[in-house]
């Protein structure tokens, strides 16, 4: 029989805890992540999946080294990396990078879009040349013309602009992209576009993404793993199919009983088993 060798995570989260100063004098550290454990394969899509003040955000912020850990360990590749200060932090990003929600709040209004996706490449070394060809490339790789690169991101629609991105996300090719919560603010059908794309850039490249999502339909989309995570702590974790279809901690089926569907009558049967799973959870 042959064995079978898994590969080792690509980036761990082991009993992480992030906690900021109370307000006023002598006031106690709250503390927003208690314990979290956590796992991205290689070239794997790992959904994070919770409603907002859930934690799931400043997962993402812990991994980037913008909250600040308390207890507990991230590594990267079997490095550790939560406690990166400076210039290591700055290298640790030519493998981690992000997609915000927020497509426009995340580019320079005042800059070519161009100018924008060849800064991260002018920090590792790439000349002028290559930057502008690697900038083109990308253009082409999320969908967008030639000309965009000379353009300003207002002159974009919001799915265009999350395509933007997307793409200087990708320009130094890292191995984990963190999306947080990156087709909230756009239409259904731009969502649609937007997902295809990054399963298509991940089948191309290999690149794993932690997928940080309110809403368990995009994540079972999306995911090849999902965690559900409730006031700062993981409730479930498991296989998409699994935890997306037949969930078992009751946080996770309100979740489930809560997205909404397009058949009036199965929304109204989904909404008394909602209201059915919540009065006995609270009668429990």
């Amino acid at each position: 029989m042959t064995q079978v060798v898994s590969m080792p995570p690509l980036l761990r989260l082991a009993g992480v805890r992030v906690a900021y100063p109370g307000h006023g004098w002598r006031a106690r550290p709250v503390e927003i992540l208690h314990g979290v454990d956590l796992e991205v394969g290689p070239g794997q899509t790992h959904g994070l999946v919770g409603e907002s003040g859930s934690g799931k955000t400043t997962i993402g912020r812990a991994i980037l080294g913008l909250a600040p850990v308390a207890a507990g360990a991230i590594t990267f590749d079997g490095a550790p990396i939560h406690a990166l200060k400076g210039g290591a932090r700055r290298r640790l990003s030519r493998d981690i990078q992000v997609v915000f929600q927020d497509p426009y709040t995340s580019l320079n209004p005042s800059r070519p879009v161009g100018d924008t996706l060849a800064e991260p490449l002018y920090g590792q070394g790439v000349s002028a040349r290559q930057a502008r060809e690697r900038v083109a490339g990308l253009l082409d790789q999320v969908g967008l013309p030639g000309d965009a690169m000379r353009r300003l991101p207002r002159e974009f629609s919001g799915g265009q602009r999350q395509r933007i991105a997307i793409a200087r996300a990708l320009a130094i090719e890292p191995r984990l992209i963190v999306c947080d919560e990156p087709v909230s603010a756009l239409d259904l059908t731009t969502q649609r576009m937007v997902l295809d794309l990054l399963a298509q850039i991940q089948r191309d490249t290999g690149v794993a993404y932690l997928f940080i999502s309110h809403d368990l339909a995009v994540v079972r989309h999306v995911s090849d793993v999902v965690s559900v995570i409730e006031r700062g702590r993981i409730v479930e974790s498991g296989p998409a199919a699994q935890v997306t279809g037949a969930p078992v901690h009751p946080y996770t089926r309100r979740l489930l009983l809560s997205a909404p569907v397009a058949d009036p009558a199965a929304q109204r049967l989904r909404r008394e088993a909602y209201e059915r799973e919540f009065a006995g959870e609270r009668a429990s």
